[in-house]
């Protein structure tokens, strides 16, 4: 579950039982009394601001370096036949796994939390998926497809994905298992549950019950050998920051994600159709992120 899908259920479980009574509490959780003043940074001389610019710079230099070591680990995780048949509905018909990969010998799919009773898609996930037409063309220039899976029925993905502007690839699992066994739907009267490597009674434990049940976000990587499919890399939670250039840019900015202070992280994102309403006021959906 999204960050914005646990306010939603913090809000429920803090005694809304009528209509009026839940638009009451939203309000109080979204609309803030008064905007707080912000502490921006010092002013210095041009020559103090080298001196702490080019500190931080060796910093960052590091970060880069750790980044690539970790990077070069990822690429040499060991890697998992998958021998379960998955078949998708998709624009083309039905389509198993090793189709997705049209043609090239890896594959990254995006798990997009879609539930099939939803008639639109998580806005934390349409968030990150607000990045990923543009970067299509180039992944395919180094042997990469890119596909989209949601659980969701076809007919509503398509619906969504028109409305939203979208051309990446975007298949339905429905009636498969392919969510549950990535751990990307839980719910244990289908499958033990785990989330981002951590059973129930480890999330539990950690009071992140909104990851027990329900659809979760992630991503997950495919190699392609002959007619052979492999498994080699699953990312879930914040691991996905990769993935969203938007809070690449915000980090440069002093004000940064501006974050602090809200339901959770991503109390203040919109579908991108939608920045024209009230920001402040919360919207009516039956998504995840209502």
């Amino acid at each position: 579950m999204c960050p914005v899908c646990i306010t939603t259920a913090a809000v429920a479980a803090a005694g809304a039982t009528s209509a009026g009574g839940l638009t009451a509490l939203l309000v109080k959780f979204f609309v803030p009394t008064k905007e707080p003043a912000m502490e921006y940074p010092r002013i210095v001389s041009r020559d103090e601001w080298l001196v702490a610019r080019r500190q931080h710079l060796t910093k960052e230099k590091e970060l880069t370096r750790l980044r690539d070591e970790l990077s070069a680990e990822r690429r040499n995780l060991p890697r998992v036949k998958v021998d379960q048949r998955y078949v998708f509905d998709g624009s083309d018909g039905k389509e198993q796994l090793a189709d997705l990969f049209g043609g090239k010998s890896q594959l990254i799919v995006y798990h997009f939390m879609f539930d099939p009773a939803w008639t639109e898609g998580c806005k934390s996930c349409s968030y990150i998926a607000d990045h990923f037409d543009g970067v299509r063309i180039h992944l395919a220039a180094r042997d990469v497809a890119f596909a989209v899976v949601s659980r969701a029925p076809l007919a509503t993905i398509q619906s969504f994905q028109q409305r939203m502007g979208w051309l990446f690839k975007w298949v339905s699992s429905h009636g498969s298992t392919f969510n549950y066994d990535f751990h990307t739907t839980t719910d244990e009267a289908v499958a033990p549950v785990e989330y981002n490597y951590r059973d129930k009674a480890a999330l539990e434990q950690l009071g992140q019950t909104y990851h027990v049940k329900g659809e979760q976000p992630g991503a997950s990587v495919f190699l392609r050998d002959g007619d052979n499919v492999y498994h080699t890399y699953s990312t879930y939670g914040r691991g996905l920051d990769l993935l969203i250039g938007a809070y690449n840019y915000l980090d440069l900015v002093p004000r940064g994600r501006d974050e602090e202070g809200l339901p959770s992280t991503m109390a203040w994102l919109r579908h991108h159709d939608r920045y024209n309403d009230d920001a402040q006021t919360p919207e009516k959906s039956d998504a995840c992120c209502a």
